[in-house]
C-alpha cells in the first residue's frame, strides 16, 4: 500500500524521486489522519509556493487519478492524508502474509559471516553470547533475502593466551586430571593470569614466553599433545553451547592455521616499504592517519593475532570466492579493524572495501557479575543455569503439572530467547544492561512475549480443528483487523531495512509491535464464534506466518505451547 502512494506521488511531485519519498511518508499516529502522511515542505524548492497551497494543488491533482487502493485523500494543512481502501488491503495481505515466502529478497552474492571467535582455553562469556546471537542473526536475514552465507568462525588457538594456560596447568595443576568442564577451563586461565600479576619480577612470564615459543615451532611432541587434548575439550565446550544457542557454522577457522602464512606476509610487507621495524618488532606505522601503530611480529619474531588475520582475509576471498566479509566483532577492537582494513587497502587486496566491520558493545549485569569462579567474566554455564531456573518458576506458575523432561526443554527455549532477544532489540553499538525479570517477562518487551504470542496463535487455530468454518466474504474490517493486517503489511518493508542495514534490531522491535497489536486484536475479535470466521483465521495464520519469520530471523526457537 505505501508504494501505492509512493508511485501516486511521484508521479505528481516532479524532481522528487521515490527513494526520497519514501523517507518523507509518515505514518500517522492517529489513524483519523490517514494511514499515510506526505508533508510538503520538501517541495517548496521545487514549486515555490507555501505548503499549505501546495498541498491543495497536489491532492486535486492526486484525486483525479486515485488508484482503487486508495478511498480517498485529503489536505490538512501542509500535509497530504491517504486512506487506503480496508478490504483491499486485507484481501492482499492475506493473500500474500500466508505464503510462506512473504517478504523475502531476492539478491543475488555469496557473502561469509564471521562470528563468535571464542579462544580456547579460555571461558565462553556473555559477550560471546551477544556476538554470536548477532551474527547467526545477520546470516538469516542475508539468507531470507537470497544471499549464499557462508558462516564462519575464527577461533584462537595459539597465541599468549594458550601458552599462559598450558604454562600453568604444568606448572601448578598436573595432577588434575583434564576435564570437559567450562569452569575448570576458565580456571586454570584465570589462576594463570593472576599468577602473572603477582610476580613483580617478571620471571614467569619468561617462561611462558618460552613455551609460545615452542608452541609456534610445534616440535615438542609432550607439549604439543597437552595442546591438543586441551584444545579440543575447548572445542567440545563450545560445540555444545552452539547447539543451546541454535547457532552453525560452515566453516571453522584456527588462529594456529594462520600463522606459517601470516609470518611470510608480515616480511613481505616489510620487504615493500608498507611495513617497518621497531625495537625489533615489525609493525605498520599508521600514526599519521591518526590510527595509532599495528605490531605484525614481536620482536622474538613470533606472531601476533593482526598478521593471521591478514593471512585469514587474502585466505577467505581466495578459496571461499566471497564477494564481501562481515565481521563480527566487539567495540573494543574498533580500532583494530580499522588498523586492519587499512592495511588490506595498502596490501591492494582488491576485495579491501568489501569488508565491513559490524560492532557491538558490552553486556553488563545490574550487580556487575554473577556468581562465577572465574572473577572477571560472566561464564555461559554459570548464566545459561540461573536463567533456566528462573525461567522455570515462570512456566510452572502457568503450568504446574509439567513434566520434568518438557519443563526442561521449554525452560531452554524461553531462556535462550529470553537472553537472546533482550540482546537483538538493542542497538548493537551500545552496551546494555541485561535485566534477568525484565528479560523473562511474559508480558513484557521480550523474547517469552513473542513467544508466547505465537503459541496463542498456534492455540487458536488447534481449537479450529474439525470445525466447518464459515466462508462469509468480508463486507467490513474493523479497526482491530485493519491495524493488524497494516503492520503485517509492513513486514517486507522491515526486512528490507534490516538487510540494508544490517541490523536485526528492526526486526526485533517489529516483531514486539506485531505482537501487541495481535494481543489487542485477540482480546477484541472472537475468533472461533465469530460470523467472518474465515477473515479472521486468515488473520491469525498471517500473523502466525510473520511472527514465525521473525523469530526464526532472530534466531529464537518458536514454541506451539508454552
Amino acid at each position: 500500500m505505501k508504494q501505492k502512494v509512493v508511485k501516486l506521488l511521484s508521479r505528481e511531485s516532479r524532481k522528487l524521486k521515490k527513494s526520497e519519498i519514501e523517507k518523507i511518508i509518515e505514518v500517522p499516529q492517529n489513524s483519523d489522519f490517514g494511514d499515510y502522511a506526505f508533508p510538503c515542505f520538501p517541495l517548496v524548492s521545487i514549486f515555490k509556493r507555501n505548503p499549505e497551497q501546495i498541498a491543495q494543488d497536489l491532492a486535486k491533482k492526486l484525486q483525479k487519478k486515485l488508484p482503487r487502493e486508495i478511498e480517498k485523500i485529503e489536505v490538512a494543512g501542509a500535509y497530504i492524508n491517504f486512506f487506503v481502501n480496508k478490504k483491499i488491503l486485507a484481501k492482499d495481505v492475506i493473500k500474500k502474509a500466508i505464503d510462506k515466502n512473504y517478504g523475502k529478497g531476492n539478491y543475488r552474492a555469496r557473502v561469509m559471516v564471521e562470528f563468535s571467535q571464542a579462544n580456547t582455553h579460555k571461558a565462553f562469556h556473555i559477550g560471546h553470547i551477544r556476538g554470536t546471537s548477532l551474527g547467526e542473526s545477520l546470516a538469516r536475514i542475508l539468507e531470507f533475502n537470497g544471499i549464499n552465507v557462508v558462516r564462519a568462525n575464527y577461533q584462537g588457538d595459539a597465541g599468549m593466551h594458550v601458552a599462559k594456560w598450558l604454562w600453568c596447568y604444568q606448572k601448578y595443576h598436573k595432577k588434575q586430571k583434564l576435564r570437559k568442564d567450562e569452569s575448570w577451563i576458565a580456571e586454570i586461565y584465570v589462576d594463570a593470569v593472576r599468577r602473572l600479576t603477582k610476580d613483580k619480577t617478571k620471571g614467569l612470564q619468561v617462561e611462558v614466553d618460552e613455551i609460545n615459543r615452542k608452541l609456534e615451532k610445534a616440535k615438542n611432541k609432550k607439549l604439543m599433545s597437552l595442546w591438543k587434548k586441551t584444545r579440543k575439550l575447548s572445542l567440545d565446550v563450545f560445540e555444545t553451547i552452539y547447539r543451546d544457542l541454535n547457532t552453525k557454522f560452515d566453516v571453522y577457522f584456527f588462529e594456529r592455521s594462520m600463522e606459517k602464512q601470516g609470518k611470510q606476509i608480515a616480511f613481505e610487507l616489510l620487504k615493500k616499504g608498507i611495513a617497518k621495524k621497531s625495537e625489533g618488532a615489525v609493525v605498520m606505522d599508521f600514526e599519521k592517519q591518526g590510527l595509532g601503530v599495528l605490531v605484525l611480529l614481536r620482536k622474538d619474531g613470533t606472531v601476533l593475532y593482526s598478521a593471521k588475520d591478514i593471512a585469514l582475509a587474502e585466505k577467505k576471498f581466495k578459496k571461499y570466492k566471497i564477494d564481501s566479509s562481515i565481521y563480527v566483532v566487539g567495540n573494543e577492537q574498533n580500532l583494530y579493524m580499522k588498523q586492519l582494513f587499512k592495511t588490506l587497502e595498502l596490501m591492494k587486496l582488491k576485495q579491501a572495501s568489501n569488508c565491513k566491520h559490524i560492532t557491538y558493545g558490552l553486556v553488563r549485569l545490574p550487580t556487575g557479575k554473577m556468581s562465577s569462579r572465574t572473577g572477571e567474566n560472566i561464564l555461559y554455564s554459570d548464566f545459561k543455569k540461573e536463567i533456566m531456573d528462573f525461567a522455570k518458576k515462570r512456566i510452572k506458575q502457568r503450568e504446574p503439572g509439567l513434566k520434568k523432561q518438557e519443563l526442561d526443554k521449554r525452560a531452554l527455549a524461553v531462556g535462550i530467547s529470553a537472553i537472546k532477544y533482550s540482546m537483538l532489540k538493542q542497538d548493537s553499538k551500545k552496551s546494555f544492561i541485561f535485566i534477568k525479570k525484565d528479560a523473562l517477562n511474559f508480558e513484557g518487551n521480550s523474547g517469552p512475549y513473542l513467544q508466547y504470542s505465537y503459541a496463542r496463535a498456534s492455540s487458536i487455530l488447534r481449537k479450529l480443528k474439525g470445525i466447518k468454518l464459515s466462508k462469509k466474504l468480508i463486507t467490513e474490517v474493523n479497526p482491530y483487523e485493519f491495524k493488524l493486517l497494516k503492520k503485517i503489511s509492513e513486514f517486507p518493508e522491515i526486512i528490507n531495512k534490516a538487510y540494508t542495514n544490517l541490523d536485526p534490531s528492526l526486526i526485533a522491535n517489529y516483531s514486539y509491535q506485531l505482537a501487541q497489536i495481535f494481543n489487542e486484536f485477540y482480546h477484541v475479535c472472537p475468533v472461533i464464534k465469530a460470523e467472518n470466521q474465515q477473515f479472521r483465521v486468515d488473520i491469525v495464520k498471517a500473523f502466525k506466518n510473520v511472527l514465525g519469520n521473525c523469530l526464526n530471523l532472530l534466531g529464537i526457537e518458536v514454541l506451539e505451547r508454552m
